[in-house]
């Protein structure tokens, strides 16, 4: 899109906007030029009409506009060119007052630092464990989810498919406070490559997952899975021989029952033929280091001290404001 906009799109929207207000100037200007007709005896003559008639008798009569309106119309002119010398609006000048919309939210994000960054940085001098057995702190971090993170892992944080339940003890990467609060942080990109082609045929693919499953002792073939053992070892440098991943790369765990995408036959082999590519976006530059710390602390009290209650009214505000924001396409993976 940025090649559709250069200098000369100022220029143009400069050009439709002096075109604009001088046709509101000509357009009354011509229109002064009706006047009521008057007779010999000084009184008004009947007004002209347009030939348009409805009813019989209900015509449609050419009359001057009222001197008010025009001049009303005259002095909104008169404003617009001096909203223009002020603001922004006339092609890419900055106006003389220098307001812009970045300018207003900066200073409106600086704002709310000062009136709220003291109860931040009070937080983030604590550790993690004790801010979340704060009750102050936990429903801070709860309004933070809610606003930041629901949209991919729901309002309970239950997550969904391929987006990761935040209340269980399953973690990708480690669920530790601190691994949590860099997760947030700097964002998680997990990648697995399609592996169809390096295991072989669709039989082969299909045996492999059977040998999946039976890792979670999860319903599956026992004579496909034992011939698919073999060809596991393609995946192996990820999962490790015995299934159970491995967190410093934010390999899953095939050995438990918890599928981010399914467990059956179709999503496992779907999975191992064309992979999975999900990313969790980072939120350093969405939320300051101290409200971090907070949501950190809130997300590691959903699998250590019990699910956090969201209230009837958290979930009816959340609706809307889903119900107002564009579906995202990103996959989060914090676990």
């Amino acid at each position: 899109m940025a090649d559709f906009f250069n200098e000369w799109w100022g220029i143009g929207i400069s050009i439709v906007v002096a075109i604009s207000m001088a046709a509101c100037v000509v357009l009354l200007w011509s229109q002064s030029k009706v006047k009521v007709k008057v007779g010999t005896d000084g009184k008004p003559l009947p007004a002209e009409t347009t030939g348009h008639v409805w009813d019989g008798d209900l015509m449609e009569q050419n009359n001057p506009l009222p001197q008010w309106w025009k001049w009303m119309f005259y002095l909104t002119v008169i404003f617009g060119v001096g909203y223009l010398i002020a603001y922004p609006g006339f092609g890419a000048r900055q106006g003389s007052l220098g307001w812009s919309q970045v300018g207003e939210y900066e200073k409106e994000m600086k704002d709310g630092e000062a009136q709220y960054g003291p109860i931040f940085n009070k937080y983030l001098a604590m550790d993690i464990k004790d801010v979340a057995r704060d009750p102050q702190a936990h429903e801070i971090g709860q309004r933070l989810f809610l606003n930041t993170c629901s949209q991919c892992h729901g309002s309970d944080a239950q997550g969904g498919k391929g987006y990761p339940n935040l209340t269980d003890s399953d973690w990708l990467y480690g669920g530790d406070p601190k691994t949590i609060e860099l997760t947030i942080t700097e964002g998680r990109h997990g990648q697995m490559p399609p592996m169809g082609a390096v295991i072989g045929t669709d039989d082969d693919v299909r045996n492999v997952a059977n040998y999946v499953l039976s890792l979670s002792d999860s319903a599956h073939d026992p004579i496909k899975a034992a011939i698919g053992k073999p060809k596991f070892a393609a995946c192996a440098a990820c999962h490790g021989m015995d299934g159970k991943g491995s967190q410093v790369i934010g390999a899953p765990n095939l050995t438990d029952k918890i599928w981010l995408y399914g467990g059956d036959i179709n999503t496992i082999m779907e999975t191992i033929n064309k992979g999975r590519n999900n990313q969790m976006p980072a939120h350093k530059t969405i939320l300051t280091p101290g409200k971090i710390h907070l949501l950190a602390a809130y997300v590691w009290s959903l699998s250590n001290t019990g699910a956090a209650k969201v209230s009837d009214a958290d979930t009816a505000a959340l609706k809307q404001i889903s119900a107002a924001t564009p579906a995202t396409d990103v996959n989060a993976v914090v676990k």
